[in-house]
C-alpha cells in the first residue's frame, strides 16, 4: 500500500527548505499570481523554478496554488501561466474555478490538477463530478467528517487529502462572502481579511450581550496528531498542513511532528508523539488546538473565544509592580531575546533586552526562578505571563536545518577486475540506475588499491544530496586504481543522477478555442 503523504506549506524559500529537512513528501506553495495568499511572501517564476529543483532533486513533490476565481479578463494570462508552471516539472495545480478546472484539462491534459478545498468538495457525489472533470486528488473541505471520508473512499477511486493541521475558517470552506461583505477584500480572490479573528458581540433583541469572550467566531487550530492513525486507516492519500503565512521554525516543528507520527504508525501501529516537540510548537504559535470537524468536535472545544492569535505558553506570574518595575515568579525558562506577554487590563508584549535576578543582570532564567525587569506601563499582581517567542529554540531549529541532515540514500556497485575496464553504478531511492564504465585496470607495481581506500572514497559525497547507504564492491587484489580518473566517474555519476531526479513532465498542448466576452 502507498504510504500517506505529508505536504507542508511553503510561503518562502526559507520556509520550503525547513519543510524538505523536515521530512516532507511534498510541498504546496503559490506563485506571484492566482493563489489565495495574496499576502504571503509568494514565489516569483525565477524562484519557482528553483523551488522545484531544489525539492526534486530530495524527491519532494512541488504543488503550486491556483486556487482562486478567475475573472473573464485574465484567462489568457491564467492559461500562459499554468503552461509556464508544466513547463517547469510542477507536480500538480491546486485550483478553485470549475470553468478553469475544464480548461486547463482540456488543452493540457497531462497535467495533473487537485481540486482545492476552497471548491467545497465534501461528498461522494462532488468527488464523482470532480473525478469526471478530470481532477486526480481532490482536496476535501475541511467540514468533511472521517465517515463521509470512508464512504468516498470506498465508492469511487480518487486521490484524497485533508487538511491535518493549521488554521480553520468558521464558514464553509471556499464559501465565505464574510470578508467581501465587510472588509471589501474577497478571500475567492486570495485577499481575506479575516473577519472571522475580529472582535463581535452577540446580542439579543434587547441588546443583552450573550458571548462569553470577544471573539465568538475565532477558530482555534486544527490538529489531528494523534488521529494519524485513523486517516491512514481511512484511506487518505495526504496530510496537509496549513501554514504559508507562518515562519519557518514553525514549518520545521510541525512537519516534523507529523513525519514522527506517520512513520511511527507504518512502524509499530502506534501513533507516537514527541511532547517535548509539541510544547515547542505551542512556543513557535497556536491558537490552542481542535481535532475540528474531521472528527465531530463539540462545538464548545472549536471556537477559542479568547484570542485569535499567537497564545504561546504559560511561564509566569506577575508577584510585584513598582517604580516601572515588574517582579515575576518563573514556572519555566526564560532567556534574553525571547518574547513574552504580560494578560493585564490590557495585553503587554515586549522582547526581554535584560533582565535581573536580585538585582544583578542575567541572560537566562530558569523555573522558580524571580525575575525583574523594566516596563513602561501599569502592571497588575497576579497577571499571567506568556512566552510567545523563545529565541533559543528559534537559533535551534535554524542550525538544525542548516546541517541539512536529510539525504537521498544511494547503492554504490563496483567492479574492478584487473585487465578490464572499472564499472561504477549508482542507484537512488527511486530506482534510477546510472552506470559508467572508466579505463582498463591495470597491476599495481608498488602501491596496491585497498577495498578501503575505495570505500572511503566513495562515501565521501561531499554537499550533495546523497549518502552511501550500501557499497558492492568486487575488486581484485594487487591492482591499481587512479583516484582522480576515479573521482571524475564518481562526480559524473552523481551529475547524470541529478539530472534524472530532476525529471521533465511530458507536456502536450492541444488546441481549444476560447470565447471570452469583450
Amino acid at each position: 500500500m502507498k504510504k500517506i503523504e505529508i505536504l507542508s506549506p511553503a510561503g518562502s524559500m526559507e520556509s520550503l527548505v525547513a519543510a524538505v529537512m523536515a521530512g516532507c513528501d511534498a510541498v504546496y506553495l503559490g506563485g506571484t499570481f492566482f493563489g489565495a495568499r495574496a499576502f504571503a511572501n509568494n514565489f516569483d517564476n525565477d524562484n519557482l523554478i528553483k523551488a522545484i529543483n531544489y525539492c526534486h532533486l530530495y524527491g519532494v513533490k512541488v504543488y503550486v496554488t491556483t486556487n482562486i476565481l478567475i475573472y473573464d479578463n485574465e484567462v489568457q494570462r491564467f492559461l500562459e501561466y499554468v503552461e509556464f508552471l508544466h513547463k517547469n516539472n510542477v507536480d500538480a495545480l491546486i485550483i478553485q474555478d470549475l470553468g478553469m478546472l475544464d480548461l486547463v484539462h482540456k488543452t493540457l491534459p497531462n497535467l495533473e490538477l487537485h481540486a482545492s478545498t476552497q471548491m467545497h468538495v465534501h461528498n461522494l457525489d462532488g468527488v464523482k463530478v470532480a473525478k469526471k472533470l478530470g481532477v486526480k486528488r481532490c482536496v476535501l473541505a475541511r467540514e468533511t467528517p472521517i465517515e463521509v471520508i470512508k464512504e468516498i473512499k470506498n465508492n469511487v477511486e480518487m486521490d484524497l487529502e485533508i487538511f491535518a493541521h493549521g488554521a480553520l475558517c468558521v464558514s464553509y470552506s471556499g464559501e465565505c462572502l464574510f470578508s467581501s461583505l465587510i472588509g471589501h477584500r474577497s478571500g475567492n480572490r486570495g485577499s481575506c481579511v479575516g473577519s472571522c479573528r475580529l472582535p463581535y458581540n452577540i446580542v439579543d433583541k434587547d441588546e443583552n450581550i450573550l458571548n462569553n469572550g470577544e471573539y465568538p467566531l475565532s477558530m482555534k487550530d486544527l490538529n489531528t496528531l494523534e488521529y494519524v492513525g485513523q486517516l491512514i486507516d481511512a484511506g487518505v492519500t495526504s496530510l496537509k498542513i496549513e501554514g504559508r503565512m507562518k515562519s519557518p521554525e514553525y514549518v520545521y516543528t510541525v512537519t516534523k511532528l507529523y513525519r514522527m507520527a506517520v512513520d511511527s504508525y507504518y512502524k509499530d501501529h502506534k501513533v507516537f508523539i514527541d511532547n517535548n516537540e509539541l510544547n515547542n510548537l505551542k512556543k513557535i504559535f497556536n491558537r490552542e488546538f481542535t481535532k475540528g470537524y474531521l472528527f465531530n468536535e463539540d462545538m464548545k472545544n472549536i471556537i477559542n473565544t479568547y484570542r485569535p492569535n499567537h497564545l504561546g505558553i504559560k511561564i509566569g506570574k506577575v508577584i510585584d509592580y513598582k517604580n516601572n518595575f515588574v517582579t515575576i515568579k518563573l514556572f519555566d525558562k526564560v532567556s534574553i531575546k525571547d518574547g513574552i506577554r504580560i494578560v493585564s487590563n490590557e495585553d503587554y508584549g515586549l522582547e526581554l533586552n535584560e533582565f535581573y535576578i536580585n538585582k544583578k543582570l542575567v541572560k537566562t532564567a530558569n523555573k522558580g526562578d524571580i525575575i525583574s525587569f523594566k516596563v513602561n506601563k501599569q502592571i497588575n499582581i497576579n497577571s499571567d505571563v506568556l512566552l510567545t517567542k523563545s529565541n533559543e529554540l528559534v537559533e535551534q531549529i535554524t542550525n538544525t536545518i542548516n546541517l541539512k541532515q536529510r539525504k537521498v540514500p544511494v547503492t554504490f556497485n563496483i567492479k574492478i577486475k584487473e585487465n578490464n575496464k572499472l564499472f561504477l553504478e549508482v542507484i537512488d531511492d527511486k530506482e534510477n540506475k546510472i552506470s559508467k564504465e572508466g579505463p582498463i585496470i591495470e597491476k599495481s607495481i608498488n602501491n596496491p588499491t585497498t577495498k578501503e581506500d575505495i570505500i572511503n572514497k566513495i562515501s565521501k559525497l561531499g554537499d550533495t544530496v546523497y549518502k552511501v547507504e550500501n557499497i558492492n564492491l568486487d575488486i581484485d587484489n594487487g591492482i591499481f586504481v587512479p583516484m582522480k580518473i576515479f573521482n571524475e566517474l564518481r562526480h559524473n555519476l552523481l551529475e547524470e543522477l541529478n539530472n534524472k531526479r530532476l525529471y521533465k513532465s511530458n507536456v502536450i498542448k492541444k488546441e481549444y478555442t476560447i470565447n471570452v466576452p469583450n
